[in-house]
């Protein structure tokens, strides 16, 4: 979620040849084959509705790559960027105050029920909820890698309903957990007290400290810092502060998810924004892999570790960075 969550922050990519990010990852970095994107499947299997139905300021509808050049023609007569701008108005601030409205109400309604385990999801709903899943499984593995977590210090910048906080809390990290939606936050908490109880043995994880923050007021220092699909929400002038202001808090790692950029992506991205979706107050930033190295190297990080995760509708860049 913006400025401090885990959304999904997912591009909705149709990909029927998906690839997935294998559950480890090898300490050199490396680049998985990615499938090139195809039309949604006929809508008898993806309905226009289900594509609707998933669409907000963090989601980005894709259609037929045969439709590009002839849609992208149609983008200088829409204003997407006005209807923000008029959304902003209403809750009197930018971006971040749009998010943090958004987040609280309508938003986390949504996301509630992607982020959990409800059936009451569509097709395409259901699909980024895999997807979110696997860049939370490819982030625990990833940080087990070193070895065990018992006593690792862990910031969860954006922590969203706690998807990944309490399987951090479980495995014995230390977790400190913040969201700039205090309805995220407080579905964390009590995601968390009802998950975390005590073993037979009578012990029980320490609950994660859950704390209603932007990223931007984030402080202290921690063994590794996460930030999952939360850069969605920051355009590359603010992304590579923001970067570096979470490699601040870190002393060992640093580990992000973002919607990469491409030439493709980025026109499939406005194309989407034409599609009637029940939301469109949060705008979505999409990154290049270069342009989030490039922040890193500026402050003296390099990424160590790197993969891509998606699905038929999810598509996410995983990475690991350390001080050099």
């Amino acid at each position: 979620m913006a400025f401090s969550s885990s959304l999904w922050s997912s591009l909705i990519v149709p990909n029927p040849n998906r690839t997935t990010i294998s559950p480890r990852f090898s300490h050199k970095p490396h680049k998985l084959p990615l499938s090139p994107a195809f039309a949604i499947p006929p809508l008898s299997t993806a309905t226009a509705a289900d594509v609707a139905g998933a669409i907000d300021g963090t989601t980005v509808a894709v259609v037929s790559g045969g439709f590009v050049a002839a849609l992208a023609a149609v983008l200088s007569l829409t204003d997407p960027e006005r209807r923000r701008q008029m959304q902003a108005e209403e809750v009197g601030g930018g971006d971040k105050e749009v998010v943090r409205e958004y987040f609280n109400n309508s938003g986390f309604q949504r996301w509630k029920k992607i982020y959990g385990d409800t059936d009451e999801v569509n097709r395409v709903q259901r699909d980024i909820r895999l997807g979110h899943s696997k860049t939370v499984e490819s982030t625990l593995n990833m940080l087990k890698d070193e070895g065990s977590l018992q006593g690792v210090t862990v910031c969860d910048a954006g922590c969203g309903t706690g998807s990944l906080s309490i399987p951090l809390a479980k495995e014995g990290a230390v977790v400190y957990a913040s969201d700039i939606s205090a309805a995220m936050v407080a579905e964390a908490e009590q995601q968390a007290k009802e998950q975390l109880v005590a073993s037979e043995n009578g012990s029980a994880p320490v609950l994660p400290k859950f704390v209603v923050k932007d990223l931007e007021s984030l402080d202290g220092k921690y063994d590794t810092v996460v930030c999952l699909d939360v850069l969605i929400h920051y355009p590359q002038s603010k992304a590579d502060g923001m970067i570096g202001h979470l490699a601040s808090l870190a002393n060992n790692r640093l580990i992000l998810s973002f919607a990469p950029k491409t030439f493709y992506y980025d026109i499939l991205k406005r194309i989407g924004e034409l599609f009637p979706g029940p939301s469109k107050a949060t705008r979505a930033y999409l990154h290049s892999e270069a342009d989030v190295e490039r922040a890193l190297k500026k402050v003296g990080w390099t990424i160590r570790k790197k993969g891509l995760i998606t699905t038929q509708f999810y598509f996410a860049r995983l990475i690991e960075a350390v001080p050099m």
